[in-house]
């Protein structure tokens, strides 16, 4: 498969890289660092990593302007379904490939490589480059690690093998950049995001079962001075509480008259129950999107039940 992507990449003047709504680390990095390496690789083509941006990420790299294109492969980066790509559509595109490494929920593009044994998309694009003739760089190198290292949760994930490690340690060997640089563009954070996160302890509920959950409504989010992404982020920071086997955050999100819901697990499987409720994810890390907070909470009890299948079988 990396050769029939090669050899299309190759076909293409132009090259649009896209990927989910949303965005997080793993699938900014991964199209940035894709964009860059095509563009090192073939300096005359034109490639354009497009998307809604986030003020989070700006220390990652520019996106572009989406144009109208003729006669262009899209490349949709870290996205399972049609229903989640930023600003793309595979059907607008003369050839569409999908990279991705969510489990299987629906074929949207020409060409699928799909690895949902992979840590992150960074992973893969990690590979690409170093079966291809794909060209790479300390900067690309970087993108590449912040992506793999914010959707292993810092390597802590079962996702993560000795390939991942073996991946890295050559990408360190041949491409080195400043470690403690790339830590500080994930996890720098202003006071009023350290404010909220004892918001989220003391405020968190949590079921007989072991379902810890918090609501984080608008006027809260105004509080604190945050977003409602930065909000849904933190449940990253709740892993390891004893009477805890599965945790969410459930943020208001008045401008898309919405609510968010980000979930995680160290234990019962959760995706499924996304699904359940149109959102997606994998095994262990999940999310959510509903109209209203009673929607949210249908989404808690699903969870709930879940947790208790879990400790029956175990």
């Amino acid at each position: 498969m990396y050769k029939e992507l090669l050899e299309k990449i190759k076909s293409f003047d132009t090259i649009v890289i896209a990927r989910h709504i949303g965005v997080d680390p793993d699938a900014l990095c991964s199209q940035l660092a894709l964009r860059d390496s095509i563009q090192l690789t073939y300096p005359n083509k034109k490639v354009l990593a497009i998307g809604t941006g986030s003020a989070k990420f700006l220390s990652f790299g520019k996106l572009d302007k989406l144009e109208k294109l003729d006669n262009a492969l899209l490349i949709v980066c870290d996205t399972p379904d049609l229903r989640r790509i930023d600003s793309a559509n595979p059907s607008d595109y003369t050839f569409s490939v999908k990279i991705d490494h969510h489990p299987f929920v629906e074929k949207n593009c020409d060409l699928e490589i799909i690895e949902d044994d992979m840590t992150s998309t960074c992973e893969i694009i990690m590979k690409i480059i170093f079966q291809t003739e794909l060209q790479c760089d300390s900067s690309i190198a970087e993108l590449l690690y912040m992506g793999l290292v914010s959707d292993s949760n810092r390597f802590l994930f079962n996702s993560c093998s000795f390939k991942t490690f073996c991946l890295v340690s050559k990408l360190l060997e041949e491409y080195p950049f400043d470690l403690s640089n790339a830590y500080e563009k994930l996890y720098i954070r202003p006071m009023n995001e350290i404010r909220l996160e004892g918001y989220i302890s003391l405020n968190m509920k949590v079921t007989e079962n072991g379902l810890g959950y918090v609501v984080i409504r608008d006027d809260v989010v105004n509080q604190f001075g945050v977003d409602s992404a930065s909000a849904g982020n933190m449940v990253n920071d709740f892993n390891y509480i004893k009477e805890v086997f599965v945790w969410a955050t459930i943020t208001e999100d008045l401008k898309n008259r919405q609510y968010r819901i980000s979930i995680r697990s160290r234990g019962p499987q959760i995706n499924h129950i996304a699904e359940k409720h149109a959102g997606g994810g994998h095994k262990y890390a999940a999310g959510v999107r509903v109209k209203n907070l009673e929607d949210a909470l249908s989404v808690m009890k699903d969870l709930d039940l879940e947790i208790g299948e879990y400790l029956k079988e175990k």
